[in-house]
């Protein structure tokens, strides 16, 4: 029994105990196979229980947008469609578990490149037929428990204080889940509470 993961001449490493190492979400979308996905993600569910944890903060469903994407790793693909269908099964597979996801970064958060301040101008009918499609798989078809606001505006007004975009997930997708901000993305109190946040983070 060690205190970390063993390296190769059976020493251990400085930190916790060892954890799982799963393949990136841009490794998962290359599959195009949704039950491998939702294999995954059963195994990460009993993973989170596992280090005693009751939410999962993925998957990242934000698009490919630039190459030069500093999390683009993290996402599962620049396809709408293909990032629905795997987010669907990787929601499906940790919520099996007992453990909820948080889907995120909600919505239009697809650079890094002053990813706190900048404001994604996205028209109706892109943003329901690209930007919201993964999201509203998951919600309608998974029943994701958890959303994530993203760090951008989103035409003016900052995802956290979205009553537009929050409301459109609550009443046009029924989703009864929580909303929490992203790491210091409340950049309100009234407008935050009036819009639906349920939680800002971290505290």
């Amino acid at each position: 029994v060690t205190d970390g993961p063993v390296g190769a001449r059976g020493t251990t490493f400085a930190g916790g105990p060892p954890s799982m190492c799963a393949p990136c979400g841009t490794l998962l979308a290359a599959t195009w196979d949704p039950a491998l996905v939702e294999q995954v993600g059963q195994v990460l569910g009993r993973e989170a229980k596992a280090k005693g944890a009751s939410v999962l903060l993925a998957p990242t469903v934000n698009l490919h947008r630039t190459p030069v994407g500093g999390r683009n790793f993290e996402c599962l693909s620049e396809d709408p469609w293909l990032s629905a269908r795997l987010a669907v099964g990787y929601v499906r597979g940790v919520q099996s578990e007992g453990v909820a996801c948080c889907i995120k970064h909600f919505v239009g958060n697809d650079t890094e490149h002053e990813r706190m301040s900048i404001d994604s101008r996205i028209d109706e009918r892109t943003l329901r037929e690209v930007y919201l499609v993964p999201f509203e798989a998951a919600v309608t078809e998974a029943g994701v428990q958890a959303i994530m606001t993203a760090y951008n505006r989103i035409n003016g007004v900052w995802s956290a204080d979205s009553a537009e975009i929050l409301a459109l997930a609550r009443h046009e997708w029924g989703y009864d889940g929580l909303f929490m901000s992203d790491w210091f993305g409340l950049h309100s109190t009234v407008e935050g509470i009036e819009a639906g946040l349920d939680l800002e983070m971290p505290g």
